[in-house]
């Protein structure tokens, strides 16, 4: 099974960074995970938001692979303040029945603007971490922390105490 996290841009908090290592140094004992960082746009002080998301939008569709707005053999799944949000045993359900039936599960952590409508056209679904928001850089520390609980939850390791 394969989990790529997509993110747009670099942390700048090594915080951030340091946490990210240490969980994603132990989501490899449990699945092929992978991380892609799409780069920052660069002159986008220039851009309005709606140009900066279209414009990340296009990058984050050809790293899913996306063809005719859909990136086939993938599930791909947007963080995102309006998507389901769920307790961590529910989504460690769920991700069981996703890794099962696909190839790769794509999470994507947008920009600090979030994604353009062709994005969540392409999406298969939207997950919310919480009902607060998140920075977009915060988020991706926290979302590795609930994918390796999700992680052991399924292989019915102590790490969650329920």
């Amino acid at each position: 099974m394969k989990i790529k996290l997509i993110c747009v841009g670099k942390t700048d908090f090594s915080f951030v960074e340091e946490g990210m290592k240490l969980y994603s140094s132990r989501l490899k004992h449990y699945c092929k995970f992978s991380e892609v960082y799409i780069p920052a746009l660069k002159g986008a002080s220039s851009l309005s938001k709606d140009q900066i998301k279209d414009k990340e939008g296009e990058l984050i569709l050809k790293e899913i692979g996306a063809v005719k707005g859909k990136a086939p053999g993938k599930k791909v799944v947007l963080l995102d303040e309006r998507g389901e949000n769920l307790s961590s045993e529910a989504w460690a359900g769920k991700l069981e029945k996703d890794i099962a039936m696909e190839k790769e599960v794509c999470f994507v952590i947008g920009g600090a603007y979030g994604f353009s409508k062709a994005v969540y056209d392409a999406a298969d679904g939207l997950l919310s971490l919480s009902r607060m928001t998140f920075s977009h850089q915060i988020v991706r520390l926290i979302f590795l922390e609930q994918l390796y609980r999700a992680m052991t939850i399924i292989k019915g390791e102590p790490y969650h105490h329920a």
